[in-house]
């Protein structure tokens, strides 16, 4: 049986969990919001130890907190940003608004964990709290988490997706396949260029996420309760955003308009938004590949993805593009959290947004979804096809549409007519054309060469 220790705050007892960190605020968003059972994700609770411990050693310089006081919440705070104690962050996602129960969470245990080392009382507020307010602490872990995760983990994972797609379109430089407009065969690519047109999507969407940042990269804190710095000298947003780039090795500022960081999201509103761009970019990629996965016999069958895993549990020999699958339900996700993070973002109501819990956990989620899936679709998808070339020399001599070339020679018109007879005889376009024109054979070889056609220009 739980056993359990009273605690008390401003409205009274509280019964806690004997072997409980946290303490009573902790108990009373246990109790009032029993919704999802999905707590905050540990970036984010990490980004708050990282903030008190910085704002401890802020206020210390400030000779406003005890050194030993700071001393032992900082090193408190390096417990959790080591990973330790996270099972004490129970609160669930759905709460107040502002993530005041979040950040109380933090304090109480940040304060007991001090205590303890310290071996005299370090209170949640008066102590851990100081110079802060739930209103700028939570836009600002929101802030720091985001851009930790983005610079870590989600940048390294999409450009590891463009240079592998890169090293894959060097591989296939001489392979010459249809091309497709509509899921109708068109004029012929060669396979590097459409992987390359792959790489240029993950390319723009890394710039995108990296103009982004820098907005995020400027703090709330110093804010405190409504923006105005109250219970906070003017000193200590500078020294704060010192010690946190310091800490993390990332490069905060405070912002210009702390008004602006604690009433709106819109920085990360904006960031999301490259995400969902980010996710297009996969949807697409993931797409692409299933198609030309498709088969073996009746599909397109252009390449053949890695057989990770049986595909059937009935079709004994059935293999399925998982990757690609798995890769476009994390772009459906992400495109879904976009919007959840733009219906949260316009909850700004006068100084303060009231959903940021909510904004915190898709926007982490995302980070996190896409890097993962980046990796994934890089080395089990990309890196490890393989062509069918066989597949692609056939469809591609049969393919009518390469009688485009002879447009500037014979005309539209008669053109059409080669290629309709072509397709309807299931005969190779240079065969129907040499019947069918003045042209050699010699000729029509050097108009119709799908190598030449992938270069552009006009057919000579």
């Amino acid at each position: 049986m739980t056993t359990y220790r009273t605690e008390k705050d401003s409205m009274g007892d509280v019964q806690v969990p004997e072997t409980a960190l946290y303490q009573a605020q902790t108990q009373r968003a246990v109790d009032n919001f029993p919704i999802s059972g999905i707590t905050m994700p540990a970036q984010f609770i990490q980004a708050l130890a990282y903030i008190k411990q910085a704002a401890a050693k802020a206020n210390a310089e400030l000779d406003l907190l005890e050194h030993d006081v700071a001393e032992a919440i900082a090193a408190a705070c390096q417990e959790i940003i080591d990973g330790q104690h996270l099972d004490q962050f129970p609160v669930d996602v759905f709460q107040t608004g502002s993530g005041t129960s979040s950040n109380m969470n933090a304090n109480e245990v940040i304060a007991t964990l001090a205590t303890t080392k310290l071996g005299k009382a370090v209170n949640p507020n008066d102590h851990v709290n100081m110079g802060q307010s739930s209103n700028d602490v939570v836009p600002t872990a929101i802030a720091v988490s985001t851009a930790l995760a983005a610079d870590n983990h989600l940048l390294p994972a999409l450009k590891y997706l463009s240079e592998q797609t890169e090293s894959k379109a060097q591989s296939v430089e001489h392979i010459v396949k249809t091309g497709r407009t509509h899921l109708m065969d068109a004029m012929p690519v060669t396979l590097a260029q459409e992987l390359r047109g792959w790489k240029f999507q993950i390319d723009s969407a890394i710039a995108g996420i990296e103009q982004t940042l820098p907005r995020v990269q400027a703090l709330a804190q110093g804010g405190t309760a409504v923006g105005t710095g109250i219970n906070a000298v003017p000193e200590f947003s500078s020294l704060f955003a010192k010690y946190i780039s310091a800490s993390t090795g990332a490069t905060f500022q405070p912002s210009d308009n702390f008004f602006y960081n604690m009433s709106s999201q819109d920085a990360i509103v904006s960031l999301s938004g490259q995400l969902k761009t980010s996710a297009v970019a996969i949807m697409k990629i993931s797409n692409d590949l299933r198609w030309m996965n498709s088969g073996p016999l009746a599909g397109l069958g252009e390449i053949e993805l890695q057989a990770l895993q049986p595909g059937s549990s009935i079709m004994p020999g059935k293999v399925n593009p998982v990757l690609p699958e798995a890769a476009a339900m994390v772009a459906a996700q992400v495109i879904g959290n976009d919007t959840t993070i733009t219906l949260a973002g316009q909850s700004g109501n006068f100084q303060l947004n009231v959903m940021l819990p909510v904004i915190a956990l898709n926007i982490i989620q995302s980070i996190e979804l896409l890097a993962n899936a980046s990796t994934q679709l890089a080395d089990k998808a990309i890196a490890t096809f393989t062509v069918r070339e066989d597949n692609l020399q056939i469809a591609l001599a049969k393919n009518p549409i390469l009688v485009t070339a002879l447009n500037p020679v014979i005309g539209y018109l008669k053109a059409a007519d080669i290629a309709k007879k072509a397709y309807k005889e299931q005969r190779a376009i240079i065969d129907v054309a040499e019947e069918e024109t003045d042209l050699s054979r010699a000729e029509l070889e050097k108009l119709l060469d799908p190598a030449k056609l992938t270069q552009g220009g006009i057919a000579q």
